[in-house]
């Protein structure tokens, strides 16, 4: 694109947009000329510095323009742009991108797509006869989800959808990457959680893999575990050791020694027969 020559007149109304940009911004904030650039035939488009807080590398962009064959400039738009430094936001990313695990707080209310691909119809309608079958009444349609729902509900489901086969990958490598064989406590466990009395099995297609933790000192206690992790909690891990019996003490200090209170003689010191006498 052939790059345009600005229009002299409105080149030279660099007052006339300084005026325009100070009677736009906070007083004090237009700072130095940055120069002009040519938008089109007789408009021109005039830069000055931003001095205000929070904006730096911003510039107050005012565009003006003239008539064909007029010699005065007016004024077209005064607006505050960034420049090639500026300071901006980050890209906006839309708010189902920016959740994570945990964001999720008391009250808050996630929605869940209809075309989620974690989820797939609970109750589909694969024993429909075929659209050319003779008992084929009316061309099939797709259930809606209120009769998804009534025909889950009178079969005991309760559920319109379930996890599909990605959504069920995808749980498997989260509680794996948490709680899996490859993790240092699993490393360093004595047995894994398969053989542990404390795991309760999940129900459904992932009870052959996953269980929850009911052991209410290991680190994992009421989480979904995978049968490879394992924990020093482990139910068979060791057996609780007899207590030591402690050696005799040295002095006894719970046995009473019996003393005597006077030097008397003993007791059979009087029946004792004298050198020369005789007893009687």
């Amino acid at each position: 694109m052939r790059s345009r020559t600005p229009d002299r007149l409105c080149a030279e109304a660099v007052e006339l947009a300084r005026e325009a940009a100070a009677e736009a911004a906070h007083p004090g904030t237009v700072g130095d000329y940055l120069g002009a650039v040519a938008d089109a035939d007789r408009v021109v488009t005039h830069f000055f510095e931003c001095q205000e807080f929070g904006y730096r590398g911003w510039r107050w962009a005012v565009t003006v323009a003239r008539a064909s064959r007029a010699r005065v400039v007016t004024l077209d738009e005064t607006v505050l742009l960034p420049g090639p430094e500026a300071v901006l936001a980050p890209e906006w990313v839309p708010w189902s991108e920016r959740l994570r695990p945990g964001d999720l707080g008391t009250g808050d209310l996630l929605p869940t797509e209809a075309d989620d691909v974690r989820l797939e119809q609970g109750y589909t309608d694969e024993e429909a006869p075929p659209p050319n079958s003779v008992v084929a009444e009316e061309p099939p349609t797709a259930p809606r989800p209120a009769e998804i729902g009534a025909v889950a509900d009178e079969l005991g489901l309760r559920r319109a959808r379930v996890l599909s086969r990605l959504g069920l990958h995808l749980a498997a490598e989260r509680w794996e990457d948490d709680f899996g064989p490859r993790t240092p406590m699993a490393q360093a466990a004595p047995a894994s959680c398969q053989t542990c009395g404390f795991l309760v099995p999940l129900a459904g297609s992932l009870k052959q893999a996953f269980g929850v933790c009911a052991n209410e000192y290991a680190p994992a206690d009421g989480r979904v575990v995978s049968f490879g992790y394992g924990c020093g909690g482990h139910s068979e891990a060791a057996v609780m050791p007899t207590p030591p019996q402690p050696p005799p003490p040295v002095i006894d200090e719970n046995r009473v020694d019996a003393l005597a209170l006077h030097d008397t003689p003993p007791p059979d010191a009087a029946t004792q027969t004298r050198p020369g006498e005789t007893g009687s």
